[in-house]
This record gives structure tokens, sequence and C-alpha cells, in this order.
């Protein structure tokens, strides 16, 4: 099970890359992921918020705040077997 939660200054900049018109999909998908853990120790991140989290973090062109919230994501992401 998952202990960690979203911080207040990751959630809020998850908030902030939610209701950016700009924001690509991928991003919006892993920061409405950290912003539904903010308050929720026993949940933890999909798969494909976790994949969206990744792919977030390696874009160049995303923002400091867009990076905070995927960060938060794949923090949040319980360890496991790889599916093959």
């Amino acid at each position: 099970m998952g202990k960690k939660v979203t911080g207040k200054k990751a959630g809020s900049s998850a908030s902030k890359t939610l209701r950016s018109k700009s924001t690509a999909k991928s991003t919006k998908t892993s920061s409405g992921s950290a912003l539904s853990q903010r308050k929720a120790p026993k949940k933890t991140s999909s798969a494909k918020a976790a994949s969206a989290a990744s792919k977030t973090l390696r874009d160049g062109r995303t923002s400091k705040a867009s990076k905070s919230a995927a960060g938060s994501t794949l923090s949040q992401r319980e360890k496991g077997k790889k599916k093959r």
C-alpha cells in the first residue's frame, strides 16, 4: 500500500496544470492523478498515470509546475513486478 500523499505545493502545481489550456493530455493525466492523491494515503498511481508522468518529466517543454505534479505522481507508483 502507498503511504505517500501529494504535498501542498505539488497539489497546487497539479491544479494549475489542469486549468491551463495549453497543457498536453499526458501532462493533465499525471496532474489529475497527483491531485486525486492529495489527501488519500491509500491511493497509488496507475500504470497509465505513471507512464504519462514519466513522459512529462522527459519533455523539455514542460513547465516547472507540471514537472512538480508529475514527480509526485511517479513517486506514488507502487513498486511491483513488470508485465512482460
